[in-house]
């Protein structure tokens, strides 16, 4: 076919978008040497997100939905088995039917223990086939869940346009790739760009062939720091009345520990964001990755033009953290895959090989100014964190945000909390001694949930380095509005 066949169904496709459904069978009688209506279907699926079309179930093409992004999300119980078959199916076409038993178990089994001691280590990994398709058996099924979560989170904060230009950067074998295709209503519109230049691109290729008509999908072999953000914006050149060239999303997906300087990437990255675009940034909730994404969110904020929409949000104008932050965010544990509890049978049943948790650190950054709270404390109101050794011994009102679920090591402990209003310099850990009505939005708030403290007692912790906000009776803890 071409190219002025291709332009000919597009100009038609744009008369006719808004007057009826396009159907192939008619629409291929106005175009010169009137093509095969099955040719005339294939051009407007691949052109279907600049034509702004969705495909419907009877071959008939409409305009797509120009407002926010609606999602339905209950949880996630387990990975779909339908992605996990076709895992199954690249380790059978890799090691047989017994591929979990053998020497194929055996060597799949020693690359997983070897990613995870690298991994600790901080040390690079060699991501040949083996190695992806030990990520694809001990990782894709947590990191899918862990994306559909925060994806969610942003679609119910109306972050996420129906028409959705996505660049996830690091896409490995395919957890946000495949969280965003199943979180999206038939009526949406996925142009998917993937940045992944090792073997996980090929069980990325394989987990990502079947998608619908509505999802435009291609994967780029380049290392983050070598590709190129603006060479898939095609011709959104963000003229006068054209559309504004830019991704509406761009995801670093437990990446940021592998590059060589995370913070000047991602901020080369923030650049290629539309006006009202996100970068969304997750990491492993272990200490080491989950303090560097701090770190890096925190360089790349101070640097700008980006703000840090959540959940670390800076309340005080002007201010920035310093504090260590080890924050992250828990979910219930999904099922265990099948793959794992095969795998892991075969090599003693120790439980080695399974890899439930949903943990995860994250950061949202915005280019517009966005916050996920918009508050601005009242100095004659709030303290600030960065004022804490000042008021050491006394009682004060401030606002925090709380960045953890209850931290308390022992059995019967008081249970405690990690804080932050975006100025604090070092840890602030909320103490609850006393639980009353008056405080317990401290224990039923969500990660994330802004909160508002009156009369809390500020202690220094001189074992953990760190304040202690003490609630206890005399206390007041309210959600935030």
């Amino acid at each position: 076919m071409n190219q002025d066949t291709r332009q000919q169904i597009r100009d038609n496709a744009q008369y006719l978008r808004n007057v009826r459904p396009l159907d192939p069978e008619e629409l291929h009688e106005y175009v010169e040497g009137q093509p095969h209506p099955a040719v005339v279907r294939q051009v407007l699926r691949e052109e279907a997100f600049d034509l702004g079309l969705v495909e419907r179930e009877d071959g008939t093409f409409v305009p797509a939905p120009e407002e926010r992004l609606s999602v339905t999300f209950d949880g996630v119980d387990r990975f779909p088995d339908r992605y996990e078959q076709q895992v199954i199916d690249l380790l059978t076409e890799w090691g047989g039917l017994e591929w979990h038993s053998g020497d194929s178990g055996d060597q799949l089994r020693e690359r997983i223990r070897d990613i995870k001691e690298r991994y600790l280590r901080g040390q690079a990994v060699e991501y040949d086939e083996l190695t992806a398709l030990g990520y694809a058996v001990y990782h894709l099924p947590d990191y899918y869940a862990v994306a559909k979560y925060v994806l969610a989170d942003l679609a119910a904060d109306g972050l996420l346009p129906t028409q959705l230009r996505v660049l996830d950067v690091g896409a490995g074998v395919g957890g946000p790739a495949l969280a965003l295709r199943d979180l999206l209503p038939d009526d949406a519109l996925l142009d998917y760009h993937a940045v992944e230049p090792s073997a996980a691109a090929d069980v990325l290729e394989h987990l990502l062939e079947g998608s619908s008509g509505n999802v435009r999908w291609e994967i780029h072999r380049e290392t983050a720091e070598a590709f190129d953000p603006s060479s898939s914006f095609g011709d959104d050149s963000g003229g006068e009345d054209g559309p504004v060239a830019g991704y509406d999303l761009v995801i670093f997906g437990n990446v940021l520990s592998e590059l060589d300087d995370a913070a000047a990437t991602l901020y080369r990255y923030v650049e290629a964001i539309a006006d009202d675009g996100t970068l969304l940034a997750l990491a492993p909730a272990d200490r080491n990755t989950a303090i560097q994404l701090r770190t890096v969110e925190r360089e790349v904020a101070d640097g700008g033009p980006a703000t840090v929409y959540g959940p670390t949000v800076r309340l005080w104008p002007h201010q920035s953290p310093d504090s260590e932050s080890w924050s992250f965010d828990r979910k219930p544990d999904i099922a265990v895959p099948t793959m794992q509890k095969r795998l892991d049978d075969a090599g003693g049943g120790t439980g080695e090989f399974v890899n439930t948790d949903v943990q995860f650190a994250y950061s949202v950054l915005r280019t517009d100014g966005k916050r996920t709270h918009d508050v601005t404390p009242d100095r004659g109101i709030h303290a600030p964190m960065a004022d804490a050794e000042n008021y050491v011994t006394d009682r004060v009102n401030f606002l925090g945000v709380k960045l953890s679920h209850d931290l308390a090591e022992r059995e019967g402990a008081n249970p405690l909390y990690l804080l932050g209003d975006g100025s604090q310099q070092v840890d602030h850990f909320a103490v609850l001694t006393e639980a009353s009505i008056l405080n317990e939005d401290l224990r039923k708030a969500d990660y994330g949930d802004l909160l508002s403290f009156e009369n809390a007692l500020v202690l220094w912790n001189d074992d953990e380095e760190a304040y202690n906000v003490v609630v206890d009776g005399e206390t007041v803890v309210d959600r935030a509005r």
